[in-house]
């Protein structure tokens, strides 16, 4: 299967579109498909295992999303930081589960996913914490949250980080309309309960996991949510593994150690957040 691109510019941003991505992301997209199994075979959890691993080594890069205040939909495949390698594997897994797969399909799935409502519509459309993406997903039909399912207690805290530490984003910072609107996102998240998984009930929890989960790391930090994310590999030792987007190695890497080892390493950590594409 392949697709249809525009492969005659160097760097693309549209004034209609809005949208930046270069030829060699389109190329790598394409490969990707391409080296899937017969696709139309596989179920939504061996999809995205699948089109996960067409990811590894990709380098880890940050901020590959603040190009401009005017928030263009980026498509980068050749840099992703933890939250966009969940994005555009489940983006492409979705476009695979569909009878056709072309590029606009593809664009299309992903700009539902990353925005509040499907509707990107400024800076602060972007579902920029990961619970409110997770609980906007799970609206949208996209995945379930199963925090409490498998045990999880209510995260008693205050999710306001953004909106504290306006100068630590520079579109937040100098504009006065972003940061309202990321104001009133937080007061609108904060009427919604969010629960946790706490680090001592992952291992009894591990049964109830399965490969494609897609998993965020729920942190002590004052006013944040969780730190990083990443998708949930079960191996045939039934044990639960990580992949992600590392910054610690610059890579999307799958852990050597179990998901609960891996945790015990993170200060901040207290457990986690689990959402299950559907």
């Amino acid at each position: 299967m392949k697709f249809s691109f525009i492969l005659s510019l160097l760097y693309c941003l549209t004034l209609q579109s809005q949208r930046v991505y270069q030829p060699k992301d389109s190329i790598l997209l394409s490969q990707k498909i391409a080296a899937l199994p017969d696709y139309k075979s596989l179920t939504l959890e061996e999809t995205i295992l699948a089109i996960g691993k067409t990811y590894l080594e990709t380098p880890y890069v940050e901020q590959t999303l603040e190009v401009a205040a005017g928030e263009p939909l980026v498509i980068n495949q050749q840099g992703l930081d933890c939250t966009t390698f969940v994005e555009n594997v489940l983006a492409l897994a979705h476009t695979a589960q569909q009878d056709t797969i072309n590029w606009e399909q593809f664009v299309s799935t992903l700009e539902t996913i990353r925005y509040r409502n499907g509707i990107r519509d400024g800076y602060a459309s972007r579902l920029h914490y990961f619970t409110e993406w997770i609980k906007d997903n799970q609206r949208k039909g996209l995945v379930k949250d199963i925090t409490n399912e498998l045990g999880g207690i209510p995260l008693e805290k205050s999710i306001n980080f953004m909106g504290t530490h306006r100068d630590l984003y520079p579109h937040l910072k100098d504009i006065d309309a972003n940061h309202q609107k990321i104001l009133a996102a937080e007061s609108q998240l904060a009427k919604e309960e969010i629960c946790y998984l706490p680090q001592n009930k992952i291992r009894k929890a591990e049964a109830k996991l399965q490969t494609g989960d897609i998993v965020a790391l729920a942190t002590n930090i004052k006013g944040l949510d969780v730190t990083h994310t990443g998708i949930l590999v079960k191996k045939p030792n039934g044990r639960i593994y990580l992949l992600h987007a590392s910054s610690k190695q610059k890579k999307v890497v799958l852990s050597t150690v179990p998901l609960v080892d891996y945790l015990k390493s993170i200060k901040s950590n207290i457990g986690i957040i689990v959402a299950r594409p559907v």
